[in-house]
């Protein structure tokens, strides 16, 4: 099988849970945690050479819609690149990434434990090649298209006739030392040496042992199983970039859900703001020099109506103002802070929501940068946009009165 070269990597963990668990605030699903682990990957990489973008995740937010524009979009990619999404865990994201050609980006994103890893692949990089691969069924776990999900409670027939079992069919010729999809006692039962401790355990583990293996300089074979299907990769050590996006676990934040119902989407005009909302470009007049978020037919600075430049915006910001709401609003959990975000010297000022901090605990001049975010769940539909990340989140562990 062929080997193909890892020249960076990526990981993601919300900031709430504990250190054994993350688990995602109000405002994440897969998606945003997918950019916010491929934007790691793609740090200092030509968004140019990127060809392909692979999504492997067993919680997609849309089964039917798709993913791939708001994914696009957060990443700063072209609405024409092409994405797979892939239903699987760790097993699949590892074979993705052993079949991937050069420039292609890969993602495993989880919901329970939470976080996502992306490995972007180039032409030189650590190489990973995959050795062997087995399917087996043990569906200790299932969950149907409705969403249900059935439970068959024996760990230790899982342990034995699942995971173990596909074990003794994979080439072991060469020591296993890393191991993801089972528990950190498992995999030092089979693992030489002390193998990685992995934050998650399903399409995403694989990757966060990818970039373990890569901080740690060693070089040997990977495993990811799950419910008896398994996937064996040998990783050799070269140079590859590792960019953690891992901020300290807090409590997820208490808050009370408003009574009654959500309020609707206009699916018109969720098509007509999608880009300047999940782009975060704006348009340039090329009269006067003028940024215009969201683009307008006529400048509002001198007036031309002819063309402009798309450019990109920054994302690092500045709270301008700020307010905390501790009302009740239909589909929405109080309270929840608003700022007005200066973003960098551009001159534009965006009105939006905060995350990964307590409402009421930041204050006008505070900075940070924004960050793609759920903004809310309309009619069933993901709306995305951005949220503002302050700097510092010292402030987590206690409220501030408004």
């Amino acid at each position: 099988m062929t080997i193909q070269h890892i020249a960076s990597v990526g990981t993601y963990l919300p900031p709430w849970g504990t250190d054994a668990a993350r688990v995602v605030g109000r405002d994440e699903d897969v998606v945003t945690l997918a950019v916010a682990a491929g934007l790691g990957a793609l740090a200092g990489v030509d968004l140019a050479e990127v060809r392909k973008v692979v999504l492997v995740s067993r919680d997609l937010p849309l089964l039917e819609g798709g993913n791939s524009a708001p994914l696009l979009a957060g990443l700063g990619l072209p609405a024409n690149l092409l994405v797979r999404e892939a239903i699987g865990g760790g097993p699949a994201a590892l074979s993705e990434l052993g079949d991937a050609d050069a420039g292609t980006l890969v993602i495993g994103a989880d919901l329970a434990p939470a976080g996502a890893a992306a490995a972007y692949v180039g032409a030189t990089g650590a190489s990973v090649r995959t050795v062997d691969r087995i399917n087996r069924s043990m569906p200790i776990t299932v969950r149907d298209g409705h969403g249900n999900t059935s439970e068959y409670a024996d760990p230790r027939l899982l342990r034995v006739r699942g995971i173990n079992a596909s074990i003794d069919r994979l080439d072991l010729s060469q020591p296993i030392i890393a191991a993801a999809g089972v528990s950190a006692k498992d995999a030092a039962s089979f693992c030489e040496g002390t193998p990685p401790a992995l934050p998650t355990t399903g399409a995403s583990a694989p990757l966060f042992g990818i970039a373990a293996l890569v901080e740690g300089n060693r070089h040997g074979r990977l495993l990811a199983v799950e419910q008896g299907a398994a996937v064996l990769s040998e990783f050799s050590v070269g140079t590859a970039a590792v960019v953690r996006d891992e901020r300290a676990a807090a409590p997820l934040p208490k808050g009370t859900p408003a009574p009654g119902a959500g309020i609707n989407i206009a699916l018109p005009s969720y098509d007509r703001n999608f880009d300047a909302k999940t782009r975060l470009e704006a348009a340039k007049c090329r009269s006067c020099g003028v940024l215009i978020y969201p683009h307008r037919f006529r400048c509002p600075q001198c007036g031309s109506e002819g063309p402009c430049d798309i450019v990109a915006l920054p994302r690092e910001a500045q709270i301008y103002s700020m307010s905390t709401i501790r009302g009740q609003v239909p589909g929405l959990v109080s309270p929840y802070s608003l700022v007005i975000a200066e973003l960098g010297d551009s001159g534009v000022r965006l009105l939006v929501g905060t995350t990964g901090a307590l409402a009421g605990s930041m204050k006008i001049g505070d900075t940070g940068r924004l960050v793609f975010r759920l903004v809310a769940t309309r009619s069933g539909v993901p709306d995305y946009g951005y949220g503002f990340l302050p700097a510092l989140t010292a402030a987590l562990d206690t409220e501030v009165s408004a």
